[in-house]
C-alpha cells in the first residue's frame, strides 16, 4: 500500500515521500527525474514483489518539499539520510531515473557503505565532463539548457510557463506534449494508460504552486554536482538507451567508462522512458536482492 508522509530534514524543512512495499525488504531509494515527486514511486510497484521497500522523496522546491535555494546534486544525501532516521531504515539501495541519476550517483560517491549500490537510469553525466553535453537532444531540451546556462529572469519564466501547461494535464494530454520531446520508441511507451497517468500525478503534484523545484533541478545538473563520480567506490550500473534524446548516449557512455567497474547496460533500441518502463521486473529483482545486511 501507498504511504505518503511529510518528514522534517536536518534543516527544520519538510520533505514529501512517498513509501511503497516490504518493511522487511530491502531498502530502495528512488529518485525521480525532472521535473518530479514522490508519488512516481507507484510506479516502480513491481519491486515489491521482489520484497523490497521503496522510498521516493520530493526534492526540494517540487511538491510539498520546502524549496531550498542553492542546493547542488550532492545535497540529497543529508535528505536522504534525515528521512530513512525517520523511517528507521539503515543501508539501502540508490536507483535514480533521468534527472535523478545524478542524485542516485552523489549517494554511492558520499553515503557509502550506507548506499550498498546504484543504479543510473538514463541519467546525464556532469556538465563538465569531456562530451558536448547538448549534442543529440532534442531542440526543447537545448533550448532549457542554453537558458539555463544563462540564468535570470527568460529561464525562470519559460519554465514557469512550461510548468502552468503540465501541472493540469491529464495523463493523454501529457503524453501528447512529452511526445513531441522524444522519439517514436518513447511515445509508443507513453501509449501505456498506466504509465502516462502515473506521470502525469507525479507531474502535477511536483509542480502544483510553481516551477521552483524544476528551476532548482536544472541549475544544480549544470553546477558542479558536489561529489566526484570517478572515485566511486560501491557496485554501479549505467543504463542507458540508444535512441535517447532526451539524455543522449553520450552521457551513459561516459559515466559507464569513467565509474571504476561500473557495469554498462546499453539498450541500442530503447529511449529515455522505455529503458525504464520495458525493464521494471528486471530491475526490480536486482535491486531488491542486493544485500544490504554487510
Amino acid at each position: 500500500m501507498y504511504e505518503e508522509y511529510e518528514l522534517a530534514a536536518s534543516d527544520g524543512r519538510r520533505l514529501q515521500v512517498g513509501v511503497l512495499g516490504h518493511r522487511s525488504g530491502t531498502t530502495v531509494v528512488v529518485h525521480h527525474g525532472t521535473p518530479g515527486a514522490a508519488s512516481l514511486v507507484r510506479l516502480f510497484e513491481g519491486a515489491t514483489a521482489a520484497g523490497a521497500l521503496l522510498v521516493m522523496v520530493s526534492r526540494p522546491g517540487y511538491g510539498a518539499s520546502t524549496r531550498r535555494p542553492g542546493r547542488n546534486v550532492a545535497s540529497t544525501v543529508e535528505d536522504v539520510d534525515a528521512v530513512l532516521d525517520a523511517l528507521g531504515r539503515e543501508r539501502y539501495v540508490a536507483v535514480g531515473w533521468s534527472g535523478g541519476g545524478p542524485h542516485a550517483l552523489a549517494c554511492a560517491a558520499l553515503d557509502a557503505p550506507r548506499c550498498a549500490a546504484a543504479w543510473s537510469l538514463a541519467g546525464p553525466a556532469p556538465a563538465d565532463a569531456d562530451i558536448d553535453w547538448l549534442a543529440g537532444m532534442s531542440a526543447e531540451n537545448v533550448e532549457e539548457f542554453t537558458l539555463a546556462r544563462a540564468g535570470g529572469p527568460a529561464f525562470e519564466e519559460a519554465l514557469d510557463a512550461a510548468a502552468a501547461t503540465m501541472r493540469a494535464a491529464s495523463g493523454a494530454e501529457l503524453a501528447a506534449q512529452l511526445g513531441a520531446l522524444v522519439g517514436e520508441v518513447d511515445r509508443a511507451a507513453l501509449a501505456a494508460p498506466r504509465v502516462a497517468e502515473m506521470l502525469a500525478s507525479a507531474t502535477g503534484q511536483a509542480l502544483g504552486e510553481d516551477a521552483a523545484g524544476w528551476i532548482d533541478d536544472d541549475r544544480a545538473l549544470l553546477a558542479p554536482w558536489g561529489c566526484d563520480v570517478t572515485r566511486i567506490g560501491v557496485p554501479v550500473e549505467i543504463w542507458y538507451g540508444g535512441q535517447d534524446v532526451l539524455v543522449p548516449p553520450a552521457h551513459g557512455a561516459w559515466l559507464a567508462a569513467n565509474i571504476p567497474g561500473a557495469r554498462e547496460v546499453h539498450q541500442p533500441a530503447a529511449g529515455h522512458i522505455s529503458l525504464v518502463v520495458d525493464n521494471l521486473a528486471s530491475l526490480a529483482a536486482a535491486w531488491a536482492a542486493v544485500d544490504t545486511e554487510h
